[in-house]
This record gives C-alpha cells, sequence and structure tokens, in this order.
C-alpha cells in the first residue's frame, strides 16, 4: 500500500519536473538560436567579393560558400549566413538561386569567431542583376 501511494505522489512531482526541465532548455536554445548578436558584430560591416561554392538551401539558415581571394593572391572559403528558408522561400527563392560559378559581392557583419564567416546584409550578382537584401527582420530580392 505504501509502495502504492509513494508512486501516485511522485509521478506528479516528476512530470512537473521534466516540464520545467525541458521549457527552461528551449527558451535558452531559441534565444541562442535567434541572436545573431552573439555570433556577428553587426558595428564590422564587411565587404567581399567571390566566386559562389556552394549554396546550401538548408533549414534553419541556408548559407554560401563562397571563394574570396585576397589581395596576396591567396583564396579563403567564407561561410556566408542568410536568414531563414521559410522567409526566403517566401519572397521566391529557391535551391537553384545562386549556383556554383557565381560571381557575387557581399556585405554583412563579421563573425566573432571565424573572420570567414558573414551574416548577409547585402548579396548582389552582377551578371544579371540579381540582389539579396536582409533588412531588419525582413529578406527582399530583385533582378534588373
Amino acid at each position: 500500500m505504501i509502495a502504492r501511494l509513494s508512486r501516485h505522489w511522485l509521478l506528479p512531482g516528476w512530470l512537473c519536473a521534466m516540464t520545467v526541465l525541458a521549457w527552461s532548455d528551449g527558451a535558452a536554445s531559441a534565444d541562442a538560436h535567434h541572436s545573431l548578436a552573439g555570433v556577428y558584430d553587426s558595428s564590422n560591416p564587411v565587404t567581399v567579393e567571390g566566386v559562389v561554392v556552394q549554396f546550401h538551401f538548408v533549414n534553419p539558415h541556408p548559407y554560401l560558400t563562397v571563394s574570396v581571394q585576397s589581395a596576396d593572391g591567396r583564396s579563403a572559403e567564407w561561410r556566408m549566413e542568410m536568414d531563414n528558408r521559410f522567409e526566403l522561400e517566401g519572397i521566391g527563392m529557391t535551391s537553384r538561386t545562386l549556383a556554383r560559378g557565381d560571381r557575387v559581392k557581399a556585405t554583412g557583419s563579421r563573425g566573432y569567431r571565424d573572420a570567414n564567416s558573414l551574416y548577409l546584409r547585402r548579396l548582389d550578382r552582377p551578371s544579371d542583376g540579381f540582389w539579396y537584401e536582409q533588412v531588419g527582420s525582413t529578406p527582399r530580392i530583385s533582378t534588373r
């Protein structure tokens, strides 16, 4: 009888503890995921030009890998993160919008930990006039 009684008392406490733990972990993850300020330095905008190596149209944030050649002739790959995939699809972007070999000019906020990473604010593809721009929380694209 005592074992049966204690089981009924422990179950609600256990469920409550698990709920609080799950909620607090989820809140921390959501905050970390949406905090660009902790990853990218918006006070230090950078502009680079290069050639697209790959366009990763993935969740949660699509990104480009771009080969950028420095003044001394060395090339380095840069990772350029974009707004979330859902919003990019909503403005007409697809996995084929950017392709290997596209020459691009990118401006964005440089990463704190990785000097060769950007959160894209503006991307131009001069060959056809395509541009992508992140204004506040709203992405936009256009072609000439």
